[in-house]
Protein backbone atom coordinates (compact mmCIF):
# COMPACT_ATOMS: atom_id res chain seq x y z
CA UNK A 1 0.00 0.00 0.00
CA UNK A 2 1.13 3.39 -1.21
CA UNK A 3 1.45 5.95 0.92
CA UNK A 4 -1.18 8.25 -0.49
CA UNK A 5 -3.78 5.60 -0.05
CA UNK A 6 -5.57 4.42 2.97
CA UNK A 7 -7.54 1.40 3.40
CA UNK A 8 -11.33 1.55 4.68
CA UNK A 9 -14.16 0.14 5.56
CA UNK A 10 -17.62 1.20 4.87
CA UNK A 11 -21.10 1.06 6.57
CA UNK A 12 -22.77 1.03 2.95
CA UNK A 13 -21.25 -2.41 2.15
CA UNK A 14 -22.53 -4.08 5.25
CA UNK A 15 -25.75 -2.61 3.92
CA UNK A 16 -25.22 -3.80 0.68
CA UNK A 17 -24.98 -7.22 2.15
CA UNK A 18 -28.06 -7.13 3.82
CA UNK A 19 -30.17 -5.97 1.30
CA UNK A 20 -28.73 -8.74 -1.12
CA UNK A 21 -29.86 -11.07 0.87
CA UNK A 22 -32.96 -9.53 1.62
CA UNK A 23 -33.86 -9.49 -1.88
CA UNK A 24 -32.18 -12.95 -2.87
CA UNK A 25 -34.18 -15.05 -0.05
CA UNK A 26 -37.73 -14.20 -1.40
CA UNK A 27 -36.18 -14.77 -5.23
CA UNK A 28 -34.72 -17.85 -4.17
CA UNK A 29 -38.27 -18.88 -2.68
CA UNK A 30 -40.30 -18.47 -5.51
CA UNK A 31 -37.41 -19.66 -7.80
CA UNK A 32 -37.25 -23.30 -5.62
CA UNK A 33 -41.01 -24.21 -6.85
CA UNK A 34 -39.75 -24.35 -10.69
CA UNK A 35 -42.64 -22.03 -12.18
CA UNK A 36 -42.84 -18.98 -13.73
CA UNK A 37 -45.43 -16.56 -12.36
CA UNK A 38 -47.50 -14.62 -14.96
CA UNK A 39 -45.73 -11.30 -14.25
CA UNK A 40 -42.47 -12.92 -14.46
CA UNK A 41 -43.83 -13.98 -17.71
CA UNK A 42 -44.98 -10.89 -18.89
CA UNK A 43 -41.43 -9.33 -18.52
CA UNK A 44 -39.54 -12.20 -19.85
CA UNK A 45 -41.60 -11.66 -22.97
CA UNK A 46 -41.77 -8.56 -23.49
CA UNK A 47 -37.70 -8.93 -23.56
CA UNK A 48 -37.05 -11.54 -25.17
CA UNK A 49 -39.99 -10.95 -27.70
CA UNK A 50 -38.26 -7.43 -28.97
CA UNK A 51 -36.71 -7.43 -32.58
CA UNK A 52 -34.07 -9.91 -33.73
CA UNK A 53 -31.81 -6.98 -34.80
CA UNK A 54 -30.44 -6.99 -31.10
CA UNK A 55 -29.44 -10.12 -31.08
CA UNK A 56 -25.81 -9.98 -32.36
CA UNK A 57 -25.10 -7.25 -29.66
CA UNK A 58 -26.66 -8.68 -27.09
CA UNK A 59 -24.63 -11.99 -27.78
CA UNK A 60 -21.41 -9.58 -27.85
CA UNK A 61 -22.38 -7.75 -24.66
CA UNK A 62 -23.19 -11.00 -22.37
CA UNK A 63 -19.61 -12.03 -22.65
CA UNK A 64 -18.77 -9.28 -20.18
CA UNK A 65 -20.18 -11.55 -17.63
CA UNK A 66 -17.88 -14.48 -18.54
CA UNK A 67 -15.24 -16.01 -15.70
CA UNK A 68 -12.35 -14.66 -16.89
CA UNK A 69 -13.65 -10.64 -16.23
CA UNK A 70 -12.20 -11.44 -12.38
CA UNK A 71 -8.99 -11.78 -13.78
CA UNK A 72 -9.16 -9.11 -16.51
CA UNK A 73 -10.13 -6.26 -14.09
CA UNK A 74 -7.32 -7.75 -11.47
CA UNK A 75 -4.59 -7.33 -13.60
CA UNK A 76 -5.95 -3.73 -14.68
CA UNK A 77 -6.04 -2.75 -10.72
CA UNK A 78 -2.51 -4.31 -10.47
CA UNK A 79 -1.72 -1.54 -13.63
CA UNK A 80 -2.83 1.29 -11.83
CA UNK A 81 -1.37 0.36 -8.12
CA UNK A 82 -4.96 -0.47 -6.71
CA UNK A 83 -3.94 -4.03 -4.65
CA UNK A 84 -7.03 -4.43 -2.73
CA UNK A 85 -9.13 -3.74 -5.69
CA UNK A 86 -7.00 -6.78 -7.39
CA UNK A 87 -7.29 -8.57 -4.57
CA UNK A 88 -11.30 -7.76 -4.32
CA UNK A 89 -11.80 -8.71 -7.95
CA UNK A 90 -10.41 -12.52 -7.20
CA UNK A 91 -12.07 -13.35 -4.28
CA UNK A 92 -15.16 -11.86 -5.72
CA UNK A 93 -14.70 -14.61 -8.96
CA UNK A 94 -14.09 -16.82 -6.39
CA UNK A 95 -17.36 -16.66 -4.60
CA UNK A 96 -19.06 -16.57 -7.47
CA UNK A 97 -18.38 -20.06 -8.30
CA UNK A 98 -19.06 -20.98 -4.65
CA UNK A 99 -22.10 -19.34 -4.38
CA UNK A 100 -23.42 -20.71 -7.53
CA UNK A 101 -22.60 -24.29 -6.20
CA UNK A 102 -24.26 -23.95 -2.61
CA UNK A 103 -27.67 -22.63 -4.55
CA UNK A 104 -27.67 -25.83 -6.82
CA UNK A 105 -26.53 -27.88 -4.41
CA UNK A 106 -27.26 -26.89 -0.83
CA UNK A 107 -30.42 -24.86 -1.33
CA UNK A 108 -31.26 -27.40 -4.22
CA UNK A 109 -32.91 -24.84 -6.43
CA UNK A 110 -33.01 -26.40 -9.95
CA UNK A 111 -35.26 -24.44 -11.55
CA UNK A 112 -35.15 -25.28 -15.94
CA UNK A 113 -34.16 -22.81 -18.87
CA UNK A 114 -36.63 -20.78 -20.52
CA UNK A 115 -36.18 -23.05 -23.14
CA UNK A 116 -38.03 -25.26 -20.88
CA UNK A 117 -39.98 -23.06 -18.74
CA UNK A 118 -41.66 -20.38 -21.19
CA UNK A 119 -44.03 -21.56 -23.68
CA UNK A 120 -42.98 -18.37 -26.02
CA UNK A 121 -39.28 -18.24 -25.34
CA UNK A 122 -36.98 -17.16 -28.44
CA UNK A 123 -33.89 -18.82 -27.66
CA UNK A 124 -30.94 -17.05 -30.11
CA UNK A 125 -27.14 -17.20 -30.47
CA UNK A 126 -26.85 -20.60 -29.30
CA UNK A 127 -28.19 -20.37 -26.23
CA UNK A 128 -28.47 -23.63 -24.13
CA UNK A 129 -32.32 -24.45 -23.60
CA UNK A 130 -31.60 -27.32 -20.73
CA UNK A 131 -29.55 -26.89 -17.79
CA UNK A 132 -30.22 -24.86 -14.39
CA UNK A 133 -31.54 -20.96 -14.71
CA UNK A 134 -31.67 -19.86 -11.01
CA UNK A 135 -29.40 -17.73 -10.49
CA UNK A 136 -27.66 -15.94 -13.58
CA UNK A 137 -24.11 -16.07 -12.83
CA UNK A 138 -23.27 -13.85 -15.47
CA UNK A 139 -25.35 -11.28 -13.56
CA UNK A 140 -24.02 -12.30 -10.25
CA UNK A 141 -19.97 -11.34 -11.51
CA UNK A 142 -20.82 -8.48 -12.65
CA UNK A 143 -22.87 -7.15 -9.76
CA UNK A 144 -20.55 -7.77 -7.52
CA UNK A 145 -17.23 -6.10 -9.99
CA UNK A 146 -19.40 -3.13 -10.20
CA UNK A 147 -19.37 -3.18 -6.80
CA UNK A 148 -15.93 -3.55 -5.71
CA UNK A 149 -14.64 -1.32 -9.14
CA UNK A 150 -17.10 2.30 -8.16
CA UNK A 151 -15.38 3.16 -5.31
CA UNK A 152 -11.98 3.88 -7.64
CA UNK A 153 -13.89 5.64 -9.75
CA UNK A 154 -15.15 9.62 -10.35
CA UNK A 155 -18.07 11.39 -11.45
CA UNK A 156 -19.73 9.96 -14.35
CA UNK A 157 -17.57 6.68 -14.72
CA UNK A 158 -19.28 5.71 -11.92
CA UNK A 159 -22.21 5.02 -13.90
CA UNK A 160 -20.39 2.46 -16.24
CA UNK A 161 -19.74 -0.76 -14.25
CA UNK A 162 -24.14 -0.49 -13.60
CA UNK A 163 -24.24 0.03 -17.50
CA UNK A 164 -22.44 -3.13 -17.91
CA UNK A 165 -24.46 -4.94 -15.58
CA UNK A 166 -27.94 -3.47 -16.75
CA UNK A 167 -26.57 -4.82 -20.35
CA UNK A 168 -25.52 -8.02 -19.31
CA UNK A 169 -28.90 -8.82 -17.64
CA UNK A 170 -30.67 -7.49 -20.44
CA UNK A 171 -29.21 -9.77 -22.60
CA UNK A 172 -28.80 -12.92 -20.56
CA UNK A 173 -32.86 -12.50 -20.61
CA UNK A 174 -33.13 -11.57 -24.24
CA UNK A 175 -31.04 -14.42 -25.73
CA UNK A 176 -33.32 -16.68 -23.78
CA UNK A 177 -30.92 -17.89 -21.01
CA UNK A 178 -32.93 -16.73 -17.83
CA UNK A 179 -35.90 -15.40 -16.65
CA UNK A 180 -36.07 -12.34 -15.31
CA UNK A 181 -36.30 -14.00 -11.28
CA UNK A 182 -32.76 -15.54 -12.33
CA UNK A 183 -31.05 -12.35 -12.95
CA UNK A 184 -32.78 -10.18 -10.29
CA UNK A 185 -31.61 -13.18 -7.75
CA UNK A 186 -28.02 -12.82 -9.55
CA UNK A 187 -28.22 -9.10 -9.01
CA UNK A 188 -28.99 -9.57 -5.51
CA UNK A 189 -26.22 -11.99 -4.96
CA UNK A 190 -23.67 -10.20 -6.42
CA UNK A 191 -24.59 -6.97 -4.43
CA UNK A 192 -23.79 -9.39 -1.21
CA UNK A 193 -20.99 -10.62 -2.69
CA UNK A 194 -19.39 -7.02 -3.39
CA UNK A 195 -20.20 -5.75 0.19
CA UNK A 196 -18.88 -8.77 1.41
CA UNK A 197 -15.32 -8.76 -0.07
CA UNK A 198 -14.95 -4.66 0.55
CA UNK A 199 -15.99 -5.49 4.20
CA UNK A 200 -13.35 -7.91 4.14
CA UNK A 201 -10.50 -6.31 1.84
CA UNK A 202 -10.79 -2.98 2.47
CA UNK A 203 -10.89 0.01 -0.14
CA UNK A 204 -7.70 2.02 -1.09
CA UNK A 205 -8.38 5.54 -0.70
CA UNK A 206 -6.36 8.69 -1.76
CA UNK A 207 -6.32 10.71 0.95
Amino acid sequence: MSEHQRPIRRPLDAIACVVGIAVFVPCAGVASSGRVGDLERAVFEAVNGLPSSFTQPARVLQYLGVLGVGPVVAVVALAFHRYRLAVAALVVTALKLAAERAIWNVLDIQRDRPGVTEPNAIVRAGTPTSGVSFVSGHVMLVTALAWVITPYLRGLWRIAPWAVVAAVAFARVYLGAHNPLDVLGGAAMGLAIGGLVNLSVGIELDR
